[in-house]
């Protein structure tokens, strides 16, 4: 999962995948915005087939807690 995460952040807001770290934060860079946040959002939602709930689109504010999102979702 996690490379594959990686990889969808990096191509989501067009920065190096070795940028894509667990501390990095929404806003916390330029591309990282609330239209682009939405990208994501979509973007994890197609590639693995989920539907995340409103409450975890809220909650998804830095890149590891997209991996607990996503563990959640993907465990079911």
């Amino acid at each position: 999962m996690d490379e594959k995460l990686i990889q969808i952040i990096a191509s989501t807001f067009n920065i190096p995948a070795a940028s894509v770290k667990d501390d990095l934060e929404y806003q916390s860079i330029p591309q990282w915005d609330s239209i682009s946040h939405m990208l994501l959002i979509s973007q994890l939602e197609s590639d693995y087939n989920i539907i995340i709930d409103t409450d975890d689109v809220i909650n998804l504010s830095s890149v590891a807690k997209a991996k607990e999102i996503l563990k959640k979702y993907l465990d079911k």
